[in-house]
């Protein structure tokens, strides 16, 4: 049976290995709901698997109380730790899907990093149920992209993927101007309205022992075999310091897609 989250046994790695999003996302997030970053007043969110709360403190930091939904038990313990005096951050140990979240209960629904993992047929009628109207969705996500930037590592580095996972050719690689998918799925919908992307640059630096625990944060690593696992991780550490002088850049994009309830 597929566990509640491929993360859940990697939570303090995923924690020191995952980026916090740049401020200005959070900027233009508030910018397009209408609340001044600098208010107070609490803006009633929803946000889909905070992991670690890598968005988390950002929200709460501007004034929304939020209702962080986590599958996982160890992550939504750690979540809780790491905020343990906060009176408007409420962690509900549940799949989103699962989660008793009162019918229009949010101002804003946020998902970092985790709109994916959700059941693509019924993810946005649960959108909908859980937002008022003019409730606003917000989806980011990271794309790595192809770029000179990273010398060549995703390339190179290929052969070794190739020995631990199923892949029939090297993946292709999104330029700057990458569209997430939920874009056509929001208007398709027609149920949301004022539908906006935003991109950011996100270029992230990592040594090896920062490169190798991100690695190990990511699903796919999580599924294999301990040996095999740990094997992967060996290998790839050593072809980043043999090659790559310890240091890996990986070039991102972030994208901020953003639609608005319309008003029934």
């Amino acid at each position: 049976m597929r566990p509640v989250s491929w993360f859940d046994d990697v939570a303090e790695i995923y924690d020191r290995a995952r980026p916090l999003y740049p401020e200005r996302l959070y900027w233009d997030l508030f910018n397009y709901i209408g609340v001044d970053r600098d208010d107070p007043s609490a803006l009633a969110t929803v946000e889909i698997g905070p992991g670690t709360g890598q968005a988390t403190g950002a929200l709460l930091k501007r004034g929304a109380t939020v209702a962080a939904v986590e599958p996982g038990p160890h992550l939504a313990t750690f979540l809780r730790g790491k905020f343990p005096d906060e009176p408007r951050l409420v962690v509900i140990n549940e799949r989103f899907e699962d989660a008793p979240l009162p019918e229009g209960i949010a101002d804003l629904v946020f998902a970092a990093t985790s709109f994916h993992w959700l059941d693509p047929a019924t993810r946005y009628e649960r959108v909908l149920s859980t937002l008022r109207p003019g409730g606003v969705l917000a989806i980011v996500h990271p794309h790595q992209i192809a770029s000179e930037a990273d010398r060549g590592y995703f390339a190179a580095s290929q052969p070794i993927y190739g020995r631990y996972f199923s892949q029939d050719s090297t993946p292709e690689l999104p330029d700057e101007e990458v569209t997430p998918v939920e874009i056509g799925e929001i208007i398709d919908t027609q149920a949301f309205e004022s539908v906006e992307l935003f991109r950011y640059r996100f270029d992230q630096r990592y040594s090896t022992e920062e490169y190798t625990d991100l690695v190990r944060s990511y699903s796919g690593t999580e599924q294999l075999p301990r040996d095999e696992r740990e094997r992967f991780i060996a290998d790839l550490a050593a072809f980043i310091d043999a090659e790559f002088e310890g240091y890996v850049i990986r070039p991102l994009v972030l994208t901020l897609a953003l639609a608005r309830k319309r008003d029934a």
